[in-house]
């Protein structure tokens, strides 16, 4: 009875521990709302703060609106139809993952800019000519949107695709019978049925949209994340950075309580009986060529456009291929790739574990509640993580002798991992868990039987049926964290560069040909991981 109340404790403290690490940031940006400020905040909020508000509403909505026409239509033509390149377009639209929004900005500014690459190519092609005041100019709050809207479209696309294979044909067949045009039945049937995922998909966008720092920076957009940082860099005032975190919090809690109020008591499963594939509409004529346009499109500037102004521009500055020091930033972005990934897979294999054996609801309360750090935008993270530690560095320092403890999590290693750890934790213990739920209870039991012990049964049976999915969410956290840029930009040692914080360097210095050399590698790192996760995330089984 003892050595199961004492296994209970331990999977019941490394839990508790784990959830309060993760909750932390969010209690300190609460309580910190309540603290004074520096005389920046009335002048904030006389003048700016409302630029703030209104700003970032106005790009989510705007990106809200593009990434599901863009998305639904993209998954609409690929799930249902077949035409020329359906199969490639499938997996060539989710590259556009591989291009962080800040990325996808430098090439928007580059190519439209005065005597930019379109200039280029105007001359090149025409002669010499002033086209600068027929150039259009994609800048400010616009070229925010187009941005962040054409990287984060796959989260709809993805989602929504999968919900479309998993309809069952008999809905679609009945309302043909009952005269139900093919429009009618998009609206009336395929999109209500799919609504969950769509749904779950523009949530994801909407978290990334206001969490984006690098973009709206680079165009120079007042948003609450650029607030964030400016009162935390320029002002030096954490409490004003956390009080303006948790008014962009309160907007991503508004955002999930409107949607869940919306669903009330609807359902939306499929029954498993009689269940009947979707049959692909073969196109032929204007209706294919409508389709292959509209993917090609999508596809080129959404991945094609950006990837070829960084290329165009690291061939036509050759110099800056001297000048960086491209195997240090490798070799810096790949450490912090698998050191972050691995600690995270195994600290959620032993909680997956651990709610396992030990089958308690108070476990598996308090692990879903640790699951909350992935919510939290990175900016926020960020400087609540230095909020929490400078606090406790001050209090520390107060009742002993001992030096500073700030240094041990802020400016390291050690602390950037630990920043990782709280935003990516819901991603790792997610997706270990939903391959967890596959493995029957009675397996166990079994080998119990045949005298395996629980750690062999973990090691001998768990493992090896769990190493495909470890190995996907091993890809899937090494893509956010190559792409990870506020939380790598605020916490990272000094000196210490990734692809993402050294374009977002060099771009914010106005040396956009200097950035695209990390870009580049950025983008042909995410695209590597992206190929090979990407059999796993449209299969349709999955």
């Amino acid at each position: 009875m003892n050595k199961i109340m004492n296994k209970y404790n331990f999977w019941f403290f490394s839990s508790f521990v784990i959830a309060l690490i993760v909750a932390l940031p969010i209690i300190t940006v609460f309580f910190s709302f309540f603290l004074e400020t520096s005389n920046y905040f009335s002048i904030l909020k006389n003048t700016f703060l409302f630029d703030y508000i209104n700003n970032s509403l106005f790009i989510l909505i705007s990106v809200l609106s593009i990434t599901f026409l863009v998305g639904v239509i993209s998954a609409y033509f690929i799930a249902f139809y077949e035409f020329p390149l359906c199969n490639f377009f499938s997996w060539a639209l989710i590259l556009a993952f591989a291009i962080p929004g800040y990325i996808f900005a430098f090439s928007l500014i580059a190519f439209f800019e005065n005597y930019g690459t379109l200039y280029s190519i105007l001359t090149s092609v025409f002669g010499e000519y002033n086209y600068n005041p027929y150039i259009p100019k994609f800048d400010g709050i616009l070229g925010s949107v187009i941005s962040i809207s054409f990287s984060l479209f796959p989260y709809v696309y993805v989602l929504t695709r999968s919900s479309f294979f998993f309809q069952s044909n008999n809905y679609i067949e009945v309302g043909q019978n009952l005269g139900l045009s093919e429009k009618e039945t998009l609206l009336k049937i395929i999109l209500p049925s799919a609504r969950p995922a769509i749904i779950a998909g523009l949530a994801l966008v909407a978290m990334e949209c206001l969490s984006d720092f690098g973009t709206v920076s680079i165009f120079s957009v007042p948003t609450l994340t650029t607030g964030i940082y400016n009162s935390w860099l320029s002002f030096d005032d954490l409490n004003l950075a956390n009080q303006i975190s948790f008014i962009l919090l309160l907007f991503i809690l508004v955002l999930f309580s409107l949607e869940i109020y919306s669903r009330k008591e609807a359902k939306y499963h499929q029954p498993g009986r009689g269940f009947k594939p979707i049959s692909k509409i073969k196109l032929s004529g204007k209706k294919s060529l409508l389709a292959v346009i509209f993917c090609s499109l999508v596809f080129f500037i959404s991945f094609i456009f950006p990837v070829s102004q960084m290329l165009y521009w690291t061939l036509k500055f050759p110099k800056y291929i001297h000048d960086i020091d491209i195997l240090k930033i490798n070799l810096n972005t790949l450490y912090l790739v698998s050191l972050a990934s691995v600690i995270l897979v195994l600290i959620s294999l032993f909680i997956n574990y651990g709610n396992r054996i030990s089958k308690s609801k108070i476990l598996n309360y308090l692990t879903n509640f640790s699951i909350s750090g992935y919510a939290i935008p990175g900016v926020i993270l960020a400087v609540a993580f230095i909020t929490l530690f400078s606090n406790l560095s001050d209090l520390i320092n107060e009742n002993t002798s001992i030096g500073s403890t700030k240094k041990i999590f802020i400016g390291s290693i050690f602390g950037l991992i630990l920043a990782y750890f709280i935003r990516f934790f819901s991603l790792s213990f997610n997706g270990i868990k939903s391959s967890y739920e596959k493995i029957n209870n009675s397996i166990d039991e079994s080998a119990y039987l045949l005298g395996y012990s629980k750690i062999k049964t973990f090691s001998k049976i768990h493992i090896p049926y769990l190493k495909n999915n470890i190995i996907l969410i091993i890809i899937l956290i090494s893509l956010e964290i190559i792409k990870e840029l506020p939380i790598t930009m605020i916490l990272r040692p000094f000196n210490f560069e990734t692809f993402a914080t050294q374009a977002y360097v060099y771009s914010s210095q106005d040396l956009i040909e200097a950035a695209a050399l990390p870009s580049l590698f950025l983008i042909g790192w995410s695209t590597i991981l992206i190929l090979f996760s990407s059999k796993y995330i449209l299969s349709q089984k999955n």
